[in-house]
């Protein structure tokens, strides 16, 4: 298994660079597994919503979606990132948030359990399991 950066990751994406997406495709084709963590799938979707982008939410669904069906790619915690889509999906918080909230849950289930996730997002605050400081 090999991990990737960000850049690599948004040049397979994006294709921007045709010498570094080219070296980014080879590392897809080469590779047998390639974990992408949630710094680098966080830091590409905030990269991705930029101003230099400007991504819709629609296409940052699709991204992650097709980066979960790509059967190379593992991520952290697979069902995390699915149930942080779905939350996505379905309410206006961002997927990083939702991201923190999910993953926050699956930690704490390994512990004590998770009591509350506190943010002052207010989109972030329909997700389970947060509130206000």
């Amino acid at each position: 298994m090999i991990a990737i950066d960000t850049n690599v990751l948004l040049r397979y994406l994006l294709r921007d660079d045709e010498a570094q997406a080219q070296r980014a495709c080879r590392v897809f084709e080469c590779a047998d597994r390639i974990l992408i963590t949630d710094v680098v799938l966080a830091e590409t979707l905030w990269t991705l919503m930029g101003r230099r982008y400007c991504a819709a939410k629609a296409d940052l669904i699709s991204v992650i979606d097709n980066l979960l069906q790509e059967p190379k790619v593992l991520f952290e915690d697979d069902e995390v990132v699915w149930s942080a889509l779905q939350a996505y999906c379905e309410t206006g918080a961002d997927f990083v948030d939702a991201l923190i909230v999910y993953k926050a849950q699956k930690t704490a289930t390994r512990g004590n359990g998770l009591n509350i996730v506190y943010t002052f997002d207010i989109a972030a605050l329909q997700l389970p399991n947060t509130a206000e400081p």
